[in-house]
This record gives C-alpha cells, sequence and structure tokens, in this order.
C-alpha cells in the first residue's frame, strides 16, 4: 500500500481508503459479519482511511466501525458526515444555513457521532452537502473550526453536492476547509479543470468518492442487470441510465484494446493518476472487493497513454440530467 498526504494536516493516508456506505445498508442484503471481514481484511492489506456517514444505514455503518476500532491497534483515520436538517437536497440557493446547519444542530450532531463511532474525537468531519448561496457568511464552517479547537473534531471538510462541485473552490481559497470529497471518476473529470489545482495549490486534502459511477465502471453489469428490491440504485440507474452507462463503459474497454488492466483497476488508477488526490475511497462490502481494491495500490501508476485514452470517455451529463 502507498500512502500520501492528507493536506496539510501531517497525516499519512493509504491512497485506497474503505467507503462504508454498503455496510451500512441500500445496497441490497448485507451481513455484519461480511462487513466485517471487509473492514479487518482492507486494514490488514494496508488501508487506514475510513468514510463513513450518518446516512449510511441511519448510523449503522457508524456503529460497526465503532466495534471495528476497538479489534485494532494500527491508526486509523476515520471520516464521517453530518447531514443538514429537513429540506431539500442538495440544499437550494434560497435555504438558510441557520436552518440547515445551525450551532445547536452541528453540535448535538457531532456528539451523536462520538457516540455512535465510540470515540473521543471525530478525525474528520464534513459536512454531507453544500450550496455556494453560503459562501459569502459560511458560518457552519466557522461552528465546525470551534468544535476543532475545543477538540470534538481533528479536521473540517465538505462533501460537495452532486450538481455543483465547483461550488468549494473559494471555501479552499478562504482556508476554512481541510478536506473536499468529490466526485471524480472516468465519466466525471470536471474536477481536474480547476477543484483539484485549487485543491493542489492551497494544500486542501481530496478525497474521491464514486469512483466507480456506482458500479457500472468496474465492468460488471448488463443493460439487463437487476438490482434488489430497496437498492438505491435502481433510482440512480432509472429508465435508459444503465443501458447508457453500460455502452459507454463497452467504448472505453474497447478504446483500451487487448492487454489493457481490468475495469476495476482502471476506473482506480485513473482516480490516482492526479496529484491532488489524498485517497480514493472504494465502495467496499466484503472481503474479496476489500483485497482487490487495495491491491491497486501496489500495481504501477497508469501510464500517460492510457490516461489520454481515457479522457475523451468524460461524459457531460450533468449527473442525470434528462438529455441523452
Amino acid at each position: 500500500m502507498k500512502y500520501r498526504k492528507f493536506g496539510n494536516l501531517g497525516w499519512n493516508v493509504s491512497e485506497i481508503g474503505f467507503g462504508a456506505w454498503a455496510i451500512g445498508g441500500s445496497w441490497g442484503p448485507q451481513g455484519d459479519p461480511d462487513s466485517m471481514a471487509a473492514l479487518h481484511c482492507a486494514v490488514d492489506s494496508g488501508v487506514n482511511f475510513i468514510d463513513t456517514a450518518e446516512g449510511y444505514g441511519n448510523g449503522h455503518s457508524e456503529q460497526l466501525i465503532g466495534k471495528f476500532l476497538k479489534a485494532r491497534s494500527e491508526e486509523i483515520f476515520v471520516a464521517t458526515k453530518t447531514p443538514p436538517m429537513s429540506g431539500p437536497w442538495p440544499p437550494s440557493p434560497y435555504c438558510r444555513w441557520e436552518d440547515r446547519y445551525s450551532e445547536r444542530y452541528l453540535r448535538e450532531n457531532v456528539e451523536q457521532r462520538l457516540r455512535q463511532l465510540n470515540v473521543e474525537t471525530i478525525d474528520l468531519l464534513q459536512l454531507h452537502t453544500w450550496t455556494r448561496a453560503w459562501n459569502r457568511d459560511p458560518k457552519p464552517l466557522e461552528i465546525l473550526q470551534k468544535l476543532k479547537q475545543e477538540g470534538k473534531i481533528r479536521a473540517v471538510g465538505i462533501s460537495t453536492p452532486e450538481h455543483d462541485q465547483n461550488c468549494a473552490i473559494d471555501l479552499m481559497r478562504m482556508g476554512i476547509i481541510d478536506s473536499l470529497q468529490v466526485i471524480y471518476n472516468i465519466f466525471e473529470q470536471e474536477p481536474a479543470a480547476e477543484l483539484l489545482p485549487v485543491a493542489e495549490e492551497h494544500g486542501v486534502a481530496i478525497v474521491v468518492r464514486v469512483v466507480f459511477d456506482e458500479g457500472v465502471l468496474t465492468g460488471k453489469y448488463t443493460k439487463d442487470y437487476q438490482f434488489p428490491a430497496g437498492d438505491f440504485r435502481n433510482d440512480y440507474f432509472a429508465g435508459d441510465r444503465l443501458a447508457r452507462a453500460v455502452a459507454r463503459v463497452d467504448r472505453i474497454k474497447s478504446s483500451l484494446g487487448e492487454g489493457a488492466r481490468n475495469m476495476p483497476e482502471t476506473a482506480l488508477g485513473f482516480a490516482l493518476a492526479h496529484p491532488a488526490v489524498s485517497t480514493v475511497i472504494a465502495g467496499t462490502r466484503n472481503l474479496e472487493q476489500a483485497a482487490a481494491n487495495a491491491a491497486v495500490s501496489d500495481l504501477p501508476a497508469l501510464d500517460e497513454a492510457t490516461l489520454k485514452t481515457l479522457h475523451p470517455h468524460n461524459w457531460r451529463r450533468a449527473f442525470w440530467y434528462g438529455g441523452k
């Protein structure tokens, strides 16, 4: 496993992290023994960064991670996320921060996160979404900075809203966030234009999520693939979305040609190729996935020719807007 600097914080984190949404639920049937086996395998393979959230099984993912941490002696960095109070997701331009991330709410929620994880300090607390409407008065982040000074959290971050990832660029320049969690993959390459260079310039750690585009970039889906009842991917790939995505994955495979790495290795390698990236939190739900994801770190970096082949597969779909 290779390790990278986590922004300006002085942490050395595994470049492959553990995405812990699936172990909380919403990705089809999931047993806790499989989840714990996946966590142990990942850390045994050198992973030391785990990302979770309140919303992953209404805290179940956090609870599992809290139990897991008690069984390990290694230094493991855990990031979690606080959602906004009830309202539109992502927040609209008309939402007031006071109604979504008030100080009282944030303080109570952080205490809940501490209890769920069974830790005294949260390594990284991320707001689970944001709107650039608050950039002129980013009080929720200032509140989190106070909690940082009080020792409740060690670092402050944001997980970007899917439709407007660039909304946090000004915040990075202002120096009030330590990290940014973004969607960056073979289909979603827009962060390379400005977001990633600004993060690198200002020492803001980048946590890459959705590297497999909810699984389709692993190449395992067909256009007729059936997801289990209750699986969020039934909505994500609603209508003709899955067929369109699978067709594009087939084009990627064709452009890479014979002898290329498999799609999971290629997808992870693409995200890791950018120097601004600190860690890629690959979604993991079982031992086999944990081992395979971690093993990618031991492979050579993707060469420039492969990266150039992947660049034209940038898909400007604006997160599933209606256009084809």
